[in-house]
This record gives C-alpha cells, sequence and structure tokens, in this order.
C-alpha cells in the first residue's frame, strides 16, 4: 500500500490521533486469515478500514466505551444516506454565523445526542480534538477557520465506509476489558488507547481514562489468554516522550514506525517528526513466525525503527 493509497482511503471524520497515515504499516503485521478483526478505542477506525479494504480481515468489531460515538458508527455503517442528509442540513445552515451555530449544536448534542450532530462536531473541532468536560459534556471548540468537510465529500466516504464494513460489522460501547472474553487464538485486536496525559484532566479528550497500570495488568491477562494483539501506545516527537514504555516483563517486540510532522509541531513551525510506538503480543509474534512467506519479526530488537517512505 503506498501513500497515495493510504491518503484514498475513506476518513469519516478528523480525530486526534488517527493511525490513518500509518495503517498501511500497522497492517502489514497481520496474520494470514483474521476471522475477526476487533478495534476497541476504535475513533475513526483508521485500522479496520484499511484491513477491510485490503482484505485483511473478514469480520470486524469496532467499540469504544463512548457510546454517542458508538451511535455515529452504528448511523455510518446502517443507515449512510440519512445521516449524510443531517450533516447536508446542518454544514448549510451553519454559514450566516458558524461560531455561533456549532455553539448551538453542541449544546444540543450534549442534551441529545443525536449522530449527525455529532459528525458535525467532529467535522469542525480544533485539530480533531475530542474533548469532554468532568460531566461528560462535549466541550471542545470550533475551529472557525474551516466550515468542516463538504457534504458531497463527506456523502461519499460515508457510502465507501460503510460499503467497506456493512455486513461484516458489529459495534459495541463497551469497556476494552469486556471484549477480551469473546476473542480466540485465531482472532487480532488492534489497540489503540489515549496517549499518556491526555486522560484524568480537567478538560478529558475521552470519556473515560485508563490508567498505565490497569492497561499493563489487561495487557498482561491477554498474554495468559494467548491473545494476538497489536497496541499502538506512546511516542517520541523531537525529544519530548509522549508516555513510558510497556514494561520488558509483558515479553513485546517494539517497533518505531515513523509517522511524519505532529500536528501541533505543524501549527508551532517546527519540524519535529513523531515516531509512533507499535507492540506486537507474544502470541502474534508466533502466528508471523510461522507464515509462508517466511517473515519472521520475532528477531527484530526492541525498539526497532520503520521509515514510511
Amino acid at each position: 500500500m503506498t501513500r497515495q493509497e493510504t491518503a484514498s482511503l475513506p476518513c469519516p471524520f478528523p480525530y486526534q490521533g488517527s493511525k490513518r497515515a500509518i495503517a498501511r504499516h500497522i497492517i502489514s503485521f497481520f496474520p494470514e486469515k483474521v476471522p475477526y478483526l476487533y478495534e476497541p478505542f476504535c475513533g475513526a477506525a483508521a485500522v479496520s478500514i484499511a484491513a477491510a479494504a485490503y482484505g485483511k480481515a473478514q469480520q470486524f468489531v469496532l467499540s469504544d466505551i463512548n457510546e454517542p460515538l458508538m451511535d455515529l458508527w452504528r448511523e455510518i455503517l446502517w443507515n449512510p444516506e440519512r445521516l449524510a442528509d443531517g450533516y447536508e442540513k446542518l454544514w448549510y445552515e451553519q454559514h450566516q454565523d458558524r461560531k455561533r451555530y456549532f455553539l448551538h449544536i453542541r449544546t444540543k448534542f450534549n442534551s441529545e445526542h443525536l449522530p449527525h450532530h455529532m459528525l458535525y462536531l467532529l467535522a469542525r473541532i480544533v485539530k480533531g480534538s475530542v474533548r469532554y468536560s468532568s460531566t461528560g459534556d462535549f466541550n471542545q471548540s470550533s475551529d472557525n477557520r474551516r466550515a468542516g468537510m463538504h457534504p458531497n465529500r463527506m456523502r461519499k466516504n460515508i457510502a465507501k465506509i460503510s460499503s467497506l464494513l456493512s455486513g461484516k460489522t458489529s459495534i459495541q460501547a463497551v469497556d476494552f476489558r469486556d471484549i477480551v472474553f469473546e476473542v480466540t487464538d485465531s482472532d487480532l485486536v488492534y489497540m489503540d488507547p489515549p496517549y499518556q496525559g491526555t486522560s484524568f484532566t480537567r478538560d478529558h479528550r475521552y470519556y473515560d481514562g485508563i490508567s498505565f497500570e490497569d492497561f499493563v495488568d489487561s495487557l498482561s491477562m491477554m498474554n495468559e489468554k494467548e491473545i494476538s494483539y497489536i497496541v499502538s501506545y506512546d511516542g517520541v516527537t523531537g525529544d519530548k516522550k509522549h508516555g513510558e514504555l510497556l514494561p520488558n516483563s509483558l515479553e513485546l517486540q517494539h517497533h518505531y514506525v515513523r509517522a511524519g510532522r505532529s500536528t501541533q509541531a505543524t501549527l508551532l513551525g517546527s519540524n519535529k517528526e513523531t515516531l509512533e510506538s507499535l507492540y506486537l503480543s507474544p502470541a502474534l509474534c508466533e502466528r508471523l513466525e510461522s507464515k509462508v512467506s517466511g517473515k519472521i519479526i520475532g528477531g527484530f530488537p526492541r525498539q526497532q525503527e520503520f521509515s514510511l517512505a
């Protein structure tokens, strides 16, 4: 998959932390014949979309603890035309005073949680960064320089995603730990939890935070069940680290993936590049070592670095 092919993959909405730019690298680590791909913390589901587009998995389970987000995903997959119509109406109504209109829809969303309202908000917010107040209200502000994705493009993206995923995708609004009991040893789990430091703050970027210790304990349990999984969790921008590395005790294969310049660095006029961590579970490494193609990853050293160039 080339950069151009990655860019051509449909994107349902801007979402900070989306792995769309490196999805082709992530799915290159998928084993053959994945019956079910589970993507908790699904966000914009970039990895599932890429995996569906390139036939890397047969069925998909999208989940996130954020119920309104999962209601939006249900609408994308099962009522794409209705969702596109609702978004188009809001998009055209906003133009007299986009800032005031955004605040009006944000207030309505916080009381009604309608999917087309959330889609509009996601298309308009600053840097695609979803934030919630301590009481659970969506409280991110709008980027008043942009009107959001044009309705024609949005309609096409929604239609493409619905075509790729509907009929072979289930939607869940659950804690990621709950899905572990469904996963078999032939399935694959891709996890992209919040970077450390983005939760447990005054303006929450996610409905619920996950402590480092709890996440490590959950991965340890998944290792005991011999579940194949891939984790995106921490990273580096220039000399700034985003969180702790996952511990050696988990026996994960750790790789750095070049993800290009960060959004924040670009806004500040910096050339600093972001390296994102990718961790592979022991069970997944064993599966990949036995592939007919002979592609062996088990011998890669910890912190192997890959370039997407």
